[in-house]
């Protein structure tokens, strides 16, 4: 048997794999569903491997695919999970330097209170208006 192999491809140049986008999946993933249709057939007629067909309605069945239909980055869920935890940290730092900075206006007041208090006592004492004493 030395006849062509029709289910190869062979790609010219440097393309290795084609990249598709949510809505070729999802189209791709809608044509299984058709009545008389099977995912080998479909994997056949797309030229991709049926398991890659599998995991992709797996995927969609997930949400995974819709979520992606805006056609932006996507990132990992450990990224994603690194991101979140540095927020969590930075709005503790946040809420830990507003209770400092309360708690400075707070001794700046007292401080203040004080200082006039101590200048009202270091004043000069005021003549009684009734007798004329000091």
């Amino acid at each position: 048997m030395t006849g062509d192999n029709p289910k190869s491809e062979v790609l010219p140049g440097r393309e290795r794999r084609r990249r598709r986008t949510s809505a070729e999946k999802l189209a791709i993933i809608a044509e299984t569903m058709e009545p008389g249709m099977t995912v080998s057939l479909v994997a056949r007629r797309h030229g991709i491997a049926p398991n890659q067909l599998f995991t992709w309605r797996r995927l969609a069945n997930q949400g995974a695919l819709t979520a992606t239909q805006a056609e932006e980055d996507v990132v990992p869920a450990s990224a994603y999970r690194a991101l979140v935890d540095q927020v969590r940290e930075l709005q503790r730092l946040l809420g830990k330097k507003s209770m400092e900075a309360e708690i400075l206006k707070e001794a700046l007041e007292v401080a203040v209170g004080s200082k006039k208090r101590m200048l009202r006592s270091l004043s000069l004492p005021t003549l009684n208006p009734r007798d004329g004493s000091r």
